[in-house]
């Protein structure tokens, strides 16, 4: 990335940061913003017993909000736009048992009305990350216009 790729990618950063830190359900999972660049993002999570279910493992819950998050975030990174998470199919590969839970999300398109975002959760154990679940979203891109028409409390 350029200096000038930087600086025209600041704003949006702070745009999007902001956004999330608006966002409610990510401050009641406890998740974080771990790393934001254009066309990538990464959400993380720490093992806490509210998000396991009856197993002692990461309930799919907290794998599938990862995945949708991470995915229009990224998505959001590539122009600026706000988006809106359109579908994602989610493949859950092995068991989320582990010490932390991170999604990494990249954009692989971003057309003008839909960007498509992959997505790969890992489970931290001791440091050594073990493939979870991967995932591939559809994500509607909006203008400033549609954008304006969704009402939001937040």
């Amino acid at each position: 990335m350029s200096a000038n790729d930087h600086a025209d990618f600041a704003p949006i950063a702070t745009r999007i940061r902001d956004n999330v830190g608006r966002q409610g359900f990510m401050t009641h999972i406890g998740a974080e913003l771990s790393e934001l660049t254009r066309g990538t993002c990464t959400l993380a999570v720490d093992r806490r017993p509210e998000l396991l279910q009856q197993h002692g493992l990461f309930h799919g819950g907290v794998t599938a909000f990862l995945v949708d998050n991470a995915t229009t975030i990224a998505a959001a990174t590539s122009r600026g736009q706000p988006a809106l998470t359109a579908e994602y199919k989610l493949n859950l590969l092995s068991p989320a048992v582990g010490d932390r839970l991170i999604c990494r999300a990249r954009v692989i398109k971003s057309g003008r009305q839909v960007a498509v975002v992959a997505a790969d959760v890992f489970c931290v154990t001791d440091g050594v990350e073990k493939h979870t679940a991967t995932a591939l979203a559809s994500i509607a891109m909006l203008d400033e216009k549609a954008a304006a028409r969704i009402s939001s409390p937040a």
